[in-house]
């Protein structure tokens, strides 16, 4: 078992893992599975600047996590997004807290202050599980989404990753500090 950064390769397992959320749950906000070609697009732009992790057990990947801005202006550019899917049986192993820990640290070395995580309100499992790894509760949109024939609102969460006691520089990409 272990952990390492995704690659091309993994986006059709990693696609597989989405699909379900995206199918049967509220949890992805989507309403159908993206396309191989339309999730490669997303992992590619996504990993031009943030860390896309795998946990990887006997060659099959379980779960994954990564980084994404969460705000678009230049005002926010020391923030991020984290999200994180596991398959079925990969769930109450610990996996996604070693994953989180892991894309933790590497956006605190890109520089980012605060991360994110938004989570639909009927995932109480998800709610539990950021508060439980140090985010608090921020901030809730009820009845702004609507999937699956019923209304659920958005909780928003943060954990601070680095202090605001400096100025800061601009976050760097990720592939800039995985090369130090």
């Amino acid at each position: 078992m272990s952990i390492r950064h995704a690659t091309v390769r993994d986006v059709p397992r990693i696609l597989e893992i989405y699909g379900p959320y995206v199918e049967n749950t509220v949890v992805s906000s989507e309403y159908t599975v993206p396309t191989c070609e339309e999730f490669t697009r997303r992992f590619l732009e996504i990993t031009e600047t943030f860390p896309w992790l795998v946990w990887e057990e006997d060659g099959v990947v379980l779960g994954y996590a990564y980084g994404s801005l969460p705000f678009e202006r230049a005002a926010y550019q020391w923030c991020a997004s984290a999200s994180i899917y596991l398959c079925p049986e990969a769930k109450g192993k610990g996996i996604g807290k070693k994953l989180y820990t892991q894309l933790w640290h590497f956006l605190q070395l890109q520089g980012y202050r605060k991360v994110y995580a938004v989570i639909t309100t009927a995932n109480e499992d998800s709610i539990a599980f950021h508060r439980a790894v140090g985010y608090r509760h921020v901030a809730t949109m009820p009845d702004c989404g609507y999937k699956l024939g019923k209304r659920y609102g958005n909780v928003w969460m943060e954990k601070e990753l680095n202090s605001w006691d400096t100025p800061p520089g601009e976050p760097v990409p990720f592939c800039r500090v995985s090369e130090r």
